[in-house]
């Protein structure tokens, strides 16, 4: 599990790092524990959530810049939610290992999950990736709180 664990961090960096201009992000809460049905088999689940505030105007771009990433990746973009209010993204690794989503949330705030396949079960410790600005990991995450020229402004601001 901690090898996937592993995978599923680099695959939050690598994601959030092929953004431009970059987001501010942080890690959420992570999850780890034995598959439904299946001895001595688990599943973990990294978060990440961007703090960077995403006008309503840009988050169709984030999305594109994202979903192009996955795809330029080898990963397959498995479902779409084009949810005025509350987009998503839905992908997977070729290999069945990871499961990618990329939600728009409460405030227009943008959660990452990346899920393993269940994998021999083992310790899992906690993702050490560097976030970019403050990482609230192990504590209440606020509403997107930082500005971005790029990313925060309106259509009509450009």
């Amino acid at each position: 599990m901690q090898e996937a664990a592993e995978k599923a961090d680099a695959l939050v960096l690598e994601t959030l790092s092929s953004v431009e201009p970059p987001l501010h992000w942080t890690h959420d809460v992570s999850d780890d524990g034995p598959c439904a049905g299946s001895s001595g088999l688990g599943d973990v689940t990294r978060r990440a959530v961007v703090m960077t505030r995403v006008s309503t105007e840009r988050r169709a771009a984030l999305l594109g810049v994202i979903e192009r990433f996955w795809k330029k990746s080898g990963y397959k973009i498995t479902k779409v939610n084009p949810n005025r209010e509350f987009p998503a993204i839905y992908a997977a690794a070729g290999d069945g290992v990871l499961k990618m989503t990329l939600t728009v949330g409460y405030k227009g705030q943008f959660h990452l999950n990346v899920q393993t396949a269940c994998v021999k079960q083992s310790e899992v410790a906690q993702p050490t990736t560097q976030t970019v600005g403050h990482d609230y990991q192990g504590k209440k995450i606020p509403t997107p709180n930082v500005e971005s020229q790029f990313w925060s402004a309106r259509s009509d601001d450009s």
